[in-house]
């Protein structure tokens, strides 16, 4: 099977496109849409290619035997559940965002972490879903997300082989994009294993693969662009010590506008594999080089 593309919104992701970049608001925002809309600015003035959320219904995702954990929070001492709640955007805010997003000219699109998730989101046509790593094995949020027919970007943090391969053979490989990621916020740079990255080039030929990272830092997520990924996802934040568990292993603006261009650049200096004589050298071919045309025998 050959590399393929896959269209998502007005763009390709794959072999041959350009890395598709994607900044990961998902709750970062703490349940303020306007600190939500600072972060579409941020990733428009670096130049992403979309900004994503998390959607989930917190009645289904949350185990009732934790609903009435107590912990700190922005808004006093509450409920995890009550927590869940305020942090869910619900059709208000996200009608917002998605007119807010395409004012900006970005395009936006969510994980839905269970079945009501994917209904609501369905009403706002987003570009593709992101099945997160943790949700990799919900068969029935697999076929909720699949039956949508749009492409989907799948996460594989804490994920065996076996289970990556089930979940692929379930969604199928038509519209498929393959992540790969380790779950620990942050992630220390021994357990990143981008050369991942290239397993799943071989393994899945058909499949765009690329890379959501969790670490500190961006060289490492520009490695990733170098061996190979197709697309980056990294979390987005107005500042890394705000209230909230992604913060710290987010990238705050002034770094996502360095990654992107670094990117792009990173893009440029890989080039085509053809080795060649570029027109720019025979300058010091002429000057410096003292046997020509020799041939070694």
């Amino acid at each position: 099977m050959n590399p393929r593309r896959v269209k998502v919104g007005d763009k390709f992701i794959g072999e041959g496109e350009p890395v598709y970049i994607i900044a990961e608001i998902g709750i970062n925002h703490n349940g303020s849409l306007s600190l939500a809309k600072e972060m579409i600015d941020g990733a428009v003035m670096a130049g992403c290619d979309a900004v994503k959320f998390q959607k989930r219904t917190p009645e289904i995702c949350v185990p009732k035997d934790q609903w009435d954990f107590e912990r700190e929070t922005p808004w006093g001492r509450i409920t995890y559940i009550d927590y869940r709640r305020k942090v869910e955007f619900g059709f208000e805010e996200y009608l917002e965002i998605d007119g807010y997003c395409k004012q900006k000219g970005i395009d936006w699109y969510a994980s839905p972490w269970d079945e009501e998730a994917v209904f609501f989101l369905e009403k706002f046509k987003p570009i593709m879903y992101k099945i997160a790593s943790a949700s990799l094995t919900d068969k029935n949020l697999l076929k909720h997300v699949n039956a949508s027919g749009k492409p989907v970007m799948l996460s594989t943090g804490m994920s065996s082989l076996e289970e990556i391969d089930n979940a692929i053979r379930q969604l199928g490989t038509e519209n498929l994009l393959l992540a790969q990621a380790t779950s620990t916020y942050p992630c220390s740079l021994e357990e990143l294993n981008l050369k991942v990255i290239q397993t799943y080039k071989e393994k899945y030929p058909g499949v765009p693969v690329g890379y959501s990272g969790h670490e500190t830092g961006l060289a490492t997520t520009l490695a990733a662009v170098a061996l190979g990924a197709n697309f980056i996802e990294r979390h987005i934040t107005l500042d890394r010590a705000m209230w909230g568990t992604d913060q710290a292993a987010s990238v705050e603006i002034t770094g996502m506008h360095r990654l992107v261009k670094d990117i792009r650049d990173v893009e440029k200096a890989l080039g085509d594999g053809v080795k060649k004589v570029y027109e720019s050298e025979y300058v010091n071919l002429n000057k410096l080089r003292r046997v020509k045309n020799e041939i070694q025998v």
